[in-house]
């Protein structure tokens, strides 16, 4: 194995590698592997809940942006499920969450370069200049080590569950970040009290689960959120322009602290909450008081948790809450805690061994080209690129899922070393800037 060389291999398989693992399937010049730990592709399981969609259109699938022929689309996914009518039907742009998950398991399972039960624990620089990469993994069901060498490295290993140090420290079984709500669901089901603190579409979805459920099972919720409001997230045509090549070129250019200032100040483009999710939440709340019935629901906008104790007797837990807007203290107590507190980029330890090779900004975040390389402190024939950690560098887009085939266009293109996948110009009617 180590006297192949490959030209990409991938660490991590989330939508991002393995639409780059499908885009790369046709190309035959192009040797690429890609490693997860995992058994097999899982997308957030813990937030698969029934009736939930993905937030973009099904042509934000894993090829269709770049090669709507490309047998690893979502329209050829529901043919060879025989489902090509039934989605017809359905009359929706959006496809349920859980058939994404199916369908990029589907996708997994027929893509050679996917291999999964295998851990990446180191990656070492080779040759002087760098010329070559050697990734050793893990099989994780057998114990059995391999070593790989490639040219290029692409680590898509996306973000891990965010809990505020406030929240930590407490029994996993009662206060648990929203990213496992699934695992937790029967625990819900048996408490008293329930507290969801967020209000992104995550903490919408569980919020409007347990409400559906309240009924039956007779506990209290409370929906706690620090911003402003429950808010629709920012879908109006002109809006969408921001998820754009153009506007990512246009974020880019912008000097780093401009760009951060922006960034804070864009969490409606791709932090609130779908109008429908909000639609069905108020439809809950109206028809759970029809006739003047009481409900022991609360929803509380401008609070922050600052903090949380355990009662007395472990009876449940105590939140230590804050209206700052006003200013006034209080508590608020609840058996479960839900926290929908989004997540954070994750360096994996396997790549420690390349820290020094890397270039880190001041924030100790990756300093990333415009075209998805990680700059580097020593001269290379190959590249490390990036699908996470660089919403600091190109902004809102940088995670969604149809702007993620755009980039592995750019990707391809490098690798290859010519124009395989052509770029879209000319997408959008906005000029962020005049000579765009």
């Amino acid at each position: 194995m180590r006297e192949k060389v490959y030209d990409v291999i991938g660490i991590g398989i989330g939508p991002f590698n393995l639409g780059l693992a499908a885009l790369l399937d046709p190309i035959k010049e192009i040797d690429s592997l890609f490693f997860e730990q995992k058994e097999e592709f899982d997308w957030h399981p813990g937030m698969l809940i029934e009736g939930t969609r993905l937030q973009v259109p099904f042509m934000a699938d894993l090829v269709t942006m770049a090669d709507p022929t490309n047998e690893f689309s979502y329209l050829n996914y529901l043919k060879h499920q025989n489902r090509l009518y039934n989605f017809y039907f359905l009359q929706r742009l959006e496809m349920p969450r859980n058939e994404y998950n199916h369908y990029c398991q589907w996708a997994s399972e027929r893509l050679k370069s996917c291999q999964f039960s295998s851990k990446v624990t180191s990656v070492t620089p080779l040759g002087t200049p760098i010329d070559r990469y050697e990734v050793e993994i893990e099989n994780t069901k057998t114990g059995e080590t391999h070593s790989y060498l490639t040219k290029n490295l692409i680590l898509g290993v996306g973000t891990i569950p965010s809990l505020p140090k406030s929240l930590r420290g407490m029994s996993e079984e009662d206060v648990f970040h929203s990213s496992t709500y699934l695992q937790h669901e029967d625990r819900c089901k048996k408490a008293k009290s329930i507290t969801v603190i967020g209000s992104g579409q995550s903490a919408a979805e569980i919020f409007r689960e347990l409400l559906k459920e309240r009924t039956e099972h007779g506990y209290s919720i409370n929906w706690i959120t620090r911003s402003k409001g429950f808010f629709p997230m920012e879908e109006t045509k002109l809006s969408l322009e921001h998820f754009s090549p153009e506007y990512i070129d246009y974020f880019y250019e912008l000097p780093q602290e401009q760009k951060d200032e922006i960034f804070s100040n864009q969490q409606l483009l791709y932090k609130g909450i779908s109008p429908h999710t909000i639609t069905d939440i108020y439809n809950l709340l109206y028809e759970q008081t029809v006739g003047g019935k009481e409900m022991d629901v609360t929803l509380m906008p401008l609070t922050e948790v600052n903090g949380i104790s355990e009662k007395e007797a472990k009876s449940g837990y105590e939140l230590k809450c804050r209206q700052w807007e006003k200013g006034e203290s209080f508590l608020i107590e609840s058996e479960v805690v839900v926290a929908a507190t989004g997540y954070r980029p994750f360096v994996p330890n396997c790549i420690s061994g390349l820290s020094n090779l890397i270039q880190w900004d001041d924030l100790g975040r990756y300093n990333v080209s415009k075209d998805y390389k990680l700059m580097l402190n020593e001269d290379t024939t190959g590249e490390i690129f990036v699908h996470s950690g660089m919403q600091h560098t190109h902004g809102v887009g940088s995670t969604n899922l149809g702007l993620s085939v755009n980039r592995n266009k750019i990707i391809i293109n490098q690798i290859a070393g010519k124009e395989i996948y052509p770029p879209l110009e000319d997408n959008i009617f906005q000029k962020f800037e005049l000579n765009s």
